[in-house]
């Protein structure tokens, strides 16, 4: 059995997206798995970066955040909550985030969770740079062989989050999350699951969510992931942009996505089986 953890972000325990939480918590825990759960409203989760994060501040007289992040946490000089929670992230083979989509993204307390959480050299600024590899990211790094999936409850109605939708598609406003905060320090991510209309759901409707839910926790750990190209599995040049002949068949953010038709001979042995799989 695996661990996982949760991140939740809802000030309102009543809500449907505590709801889902619970659901959650519930459903992984029968099945066996160990699940823990940062609950950021009830812990008081302190969301600005500031110099209150370092206990032994390399320079106290000009707060350089990334470069105390770098000191901090070399010299495990963090503060204690931010330790706490990379702990948890070490501990977890799966991590899902539990959280509204408000204003096209997450609450400011769960964005200020990854601010102070994802450290320089636990998160970002690890590996080697040179040539065409430019350290340990996208789907390289401290979180590699961890699963990721988001929780997002949507007010507004499905068709307005789709290709053509007034909102812009749900996999584009998402991007920054799934490929810019999850994929980039290693980690597998997972499909979303939305809920639209959340704010006006009857009985019969949240029971049909309640049972897509548990179907997609079940699968969390064997349901096929978003098929991110990776950052040094030979689809990037020295410039880190995609190489001719790849995602010609694509536009936009797709055009990062590993496609079937991919010429096999611009793609490493690593990236090649993953196509084949």
């Amino acid at each position: 059995m695996s661990n996982v953890l949760i991140v939740h972000a809802h000030p309102e325990p009543k809500s449907l997206t505590s709801a889902l939480k619970d659901i959650a918590v519930e459903k992984l825990s029968a099945r066996g798995h160990t699940v823990k759960v940062s609950d950021l409203y009830a812990m008081g989760w302190k969301a600005v970066a500031d110099e209150d994060d370092f206990t032994e501040p390399h320079n106290p007289d000009r707060l350089m955040y990334i470069a105390e992040s770098r000191d901090a946490f070399a010299a495990g000089t963090q503060s204690p909550d931010i330790a706490a929670e990379q702990e948890k992230l070490l501990w977890a083979d799966a991590v899902l985030l539990s959280f509204p989509l408000w204003w096209f993204g997450m609450p400011a307390i769960l964005k200020g969770w990854f601010d102070r959480v994802f450290a320089y050299g636990f998160a970002y600024g690890v590996g080697v740079h040179g040539g065409e590899r430019w350290g340990d990211r996208y789907g390289e790094g401290t979180l590699m062989g961890r699963r990721a999936m988001v929780i997002v409850p949507i007010g507004g109605r499905a068709p307005h989050y789709s290709d053509r939708g007034v909102n812009g598609s749900l996999e584009d406003i998402l991007w920054p999350i799934h490929h810019g905060v999850l994929f980039y320090p290693g980690m597998t991510v997972m499909p979303p699951f939305p809920v639209y209309q959340s704010d006006r759901m009857d009985p019969d409707g949240w029971n049909r969510v309640v049972k897509e839910f548990e179907q997609r926790l079940d699968g969390l750990f064997v349901d096929p992931p978003i098929p991110y190209r990776t950052q040094n599995g030979g689809h990037y040049d020295s410039d880190q942009r995609l190489k001719s002949g790849l995602g010609d068949d694509e536009g936009g953010i797709r055009i990062h996505l590993v496609q079937p038709d991919d010429p096999k001979e611009n793609l490493t042995a690593g990236n090649k089986q993953r196509i084949a799989s």
